[in-house]
């Protein structure tokens, strides 16, 4: 899970059958800063893709205080149908996902522990922020 910017803020590991829904509560658990409350003026908002269109999603968000954006499985398709040169719209967290596969030992999991890809997850993730921040050029 990352901010607007692209800067993660979460991660939650399962095996590569497990299908991402599933796994929506588990990364919001793991968000190590304490966001502050949502109100009416200031409400939390989360994007996400059309691999998370359900009604459990939805309610699970709800239940964490966000208000879901997340784009329903076949919207894009029509758009594209609909409006001449429609090009589809790359989503924060696919580039975040990018930037995490130029980190060899994170493309390809070769350890057989999780917790130590996990280490691994969580160090280009703190790379991914470092560089973001632009604190050393």
């Amino acid at each position: 899970m990352t901010d607007g910017h692209g800067i993660p803020l979460g991660v939650a590991v399962d095996g590569a059958n497990r299908h991402d829904m599933k796994l929506v509560d588990a990364t919001l658990e793991a968000i190590l800063i304490k966001r502050p409350e949502p109100t009416v003026t200031w409400p939390q908002h989360l994007c996400l893709d059309k691999g998370y269109d359900y009604d459990a999603v939805r309610e699970t968000l709800e239940a964490w205080g966000y208000t879901a954006h997340i784009r329903c499985r076949g919207e894009e398709t029509q758009a594209m149908r609909e409006i001449p040169g429609y090009r589809a719209r790359r989503w924060v967290v696919e580039r975040t996902h990018s930037w995490m596969n130029r980190f060899r030992r994170v493309l390809i999991r070769w350890e057989k522990k999780v917790a130590n890809y996990l280490a691994l997850l969580h160090f280009a993730c703190a790379w991914i922020t470092f560089r973001a921040a632009e604190l050393f050029g």
